[in-house]
């Protein structure tokens, strides 16, 4: 099934506007539908396209990317083997997994600048030492990084075109709902929480209407990250800090933890262990800004981070997942908002994968109290019209927001409008703006 994704419009602006002069490549997780789009992009906006798959293509076929001199024997080699007419300026040449073929993608430079065709390509584990080592990495690629389905988009596999411009309107207005509406709109947006936006999870989701079958996905995906993880760490390491995440998240630490992940393991082998992770897109870091302020990448703490996982349906799975299958009981309490713990973790997770999605980067910031007792914490850190916008999430329908106040009296010049985002409806607090989390998007 192929979905209505808006990085589609990002890939027809790159077609016109740099006509060839660049190759685009996707960069994204695995499953989040790469494939997919680019082969729809190529059989929609081009006359004719080749697709080379690294993870099945012959030994001939990668064979072919050792050598650039004679582009013309490649492309002949090309169309014979795919059975495909290349047309000059109107064909589409994409490598796929390309980071299985690190010649391929070097070769990029010498194909853009024959400029016959385009070239589109799509990967993750994209710098990982050893798919780079024995390549010049080509300067001639525009990159987009690709996410599983947001919120509209998921609101658009369903057949539902409607809500979400009514959510922008309510967001206008900045005019609360009524609880009839918002309780109605909060379990959509739960519904969303627990399916994921992972394609896979997505159509078993409209297949079968059955939680234990889009478990049943989102747990082949999980084993498919953790068998990547295990192809480039041997020792298992990335792995555990991979299924760490909840319990990290759920312990409200400062920081994530890495001797309570992974006891006794180096520091400089993490580190190493963290950045592929952190390349193979199947999870988020946000990290702590020392000074806070317009320019966070300035005191951006590179030692002190949380990890989310990309997707909060693949999150609810791991965190269940010390069952053979999580019980449709489980996502019906979740669905239903009875499940009595604290959630708080799941829907900060959330909070981290729209940030991304929406292209920011992800920051965080904490500070004693006058005690010293304990520390405030702002779970996210946005920059908007050159001011800082502190964000607290809870999962509960509490308005308290101490953080948020202390932090207010601390960097008061700096900051601009300041969220709590939560279960309930949305209401002002003198200048806080408390927002049901299905509003998030448009912060």
């Amino acid at each position: 099934m192929i979905f209505r994704r808006k990085i589609y419009k990002q890939m027809l602006t790159w077609k016109n506007e740099e006509k060839g002069r660049s190759a685009l490549l996707i960069q994204g997780a695995r499953r989040v539908g790469k494939s997919t789009i680019v082969e729809a992009f190529a059989r929609q906006e081009y006359k004719s396209y080749i697709l080379i798959d690294f993870s099945r293509a012959s030994q001939n076929t990668r064979a072919l990317f050792d050598d650039t001199s004679d582009l013309n024997y490649i492309f002949l080699q090309l169309q014979l083997t795919y059975r495909v007419d290349l047309h000059e300026r109107e064909s589409v040449i994409i490598f796929d997994e390309v980071q299985l073929c690190p010649k391929a993608r070097q070769a990029i430079k010498h194909l853009i600048k024959d400029h016959r065709y385009d070239y589109i390509e799509t990967g993750s584990l994209l710098s990982i030492r050893q798919n780079i080592k024995d390549i010049l990495i080509p300067s001639e690629e525009h990159r987009i990084n690709m996410f599983p389905l947001d919120y509209e988009e998921f609101l658009w596999a369903t057949g539902d075109t409607v809500t979400f411009p009514l959510l922008q309107q309510v967001w206008a207005a900045k005019r609360p709902l009524g609880n009839a509406v918002h309780h109605q709109l909060m379990r959509n947006f739960r519904l969303y929480m627990l399916v994921g936006g992972m394609p896979q999870a997505v159509e078993s989701y409209l297949a079968t209407n059955n939680f234990r079958a889009v478990d049943t996905v989102k747990r082949q995906i999980l084993d498919l990250y953790t068998d990547d993880f295990q192809r480039i760490d041997a020792s298992g390491t990335s792995g555990q800090l991979f299924r760490a995440i909840p319990a990290q998240l759920s312990s409200n630490a400062a920081r994530y933890q890495i001797a309570a992940a992974v006891p006794h393991a180096k520091r400089s082998h993490v580190a190493e262990l963290v950045a592929n992770m952190e390349n193979s897109y199947t999870i988020l870091l946000s990290y702590h800004a020392n000074n806070p302020d317009v320019g966070m990448a300035l005191t951006k703490n590179l030692d002190f981070y949380k990890m989310f996982l990309l997707d909060t349906g693949l999150f609810v799975t791991l965190v269940y997942g010390d069952k053979a299958f999580t019980d449709n009981d489980i996502y019906a309490r979740l669905l239903s908002d009875k499940q009595h713990t604290d959630l708080g973790y799941l829907y900060e997770n959330m909070v981290a994968q729209m940030t991304a999605a929406k292209g920011d980067a992800l920051y965080y910031y904490t500070f004693p109290t006058k005690s010293g007792a304990h520390n405030y914490e702002i779970d996210f850190l946005l920059t908007r019209h050159n001011k800082l916008c502190p964000i607290e999430v809870k999962s509960s329908s509490y308005k308290t927001h101490a953080s948020l106040d202390a932090f207010y009296v601390k960097y008061s010049q700096r900051i601009g409008q300041r969220y709590l985002v939560y279960t309930k409806d949305l209401y002002k607090d003198t200048d806080i703006l408390c927002l049901p989390i299905y509003l998030y998007p448009f912060v």
